[in-house]
């Protein structure tokens, strides 16, 4: 009987994602963060996409390096994602997608975002982004 995994487990992916998520916004890279881990930065890619699972003692590790509360890596967890977790049920496994607020072009934006000193400036932004979002939701209604 074979005990290799063929996906990871969507937490796993989720808490990775969150790692990903908190290290890119710190501007940090995959390399700053294994060393300050005792890692490889491949190690931390492993994380990140959630092919090796996180322990305890590393969790608590990372939320000290990334300045966020251990809860942080659980936040936004859909019910969905815990119900396709493992556990005593069976069933196929799924390739997930990460979530929006983990791609790039996201964090690039908010990073962007926060680099803005006028704080007038800033909200005038966050303001307008919200309005042409709204406005882009009422549109895709058919």
């Amino acid at each position: 009987m074979s005990m290799i995994k063929s996906s990871p487990d969507p937490v796993d992916i989720h808490v990775g994602a969150r790692v990903r998520l908190r290290r890119t916004l710190l501007g940090m890279s995959q390399e700053k963060l294994g060393k300050a881990l005792g890692l490889t930065f491949q190690q931390v890619q492993k994380y990140e996409r959630g092919a090796n699972r996180i322990g305890s003692s590393r969790l608590f590790q990372l939320s000290r390096i990334l300045d966020v509360p251990v809860s942080f890596f659980f936040d936004e967890m859909t019910t969905d994602t815990t119900k396709k977790a493992d556990g005593m049920a069976e069933g196929n496994k799924q390739v997930f997608e990460v979530d929006k607020l983990s791609r790039r072009e996201t964090l690039e934006l908010v990073r962007a975002y926060y680099k803005i000193s006028d704080p007038s400036v800033r909200k005038k932004i966050f303001e307008m982004v919200k309005a042409v979002g709204n406005s882009a939701i009422g549109s895709d209604v058919d």
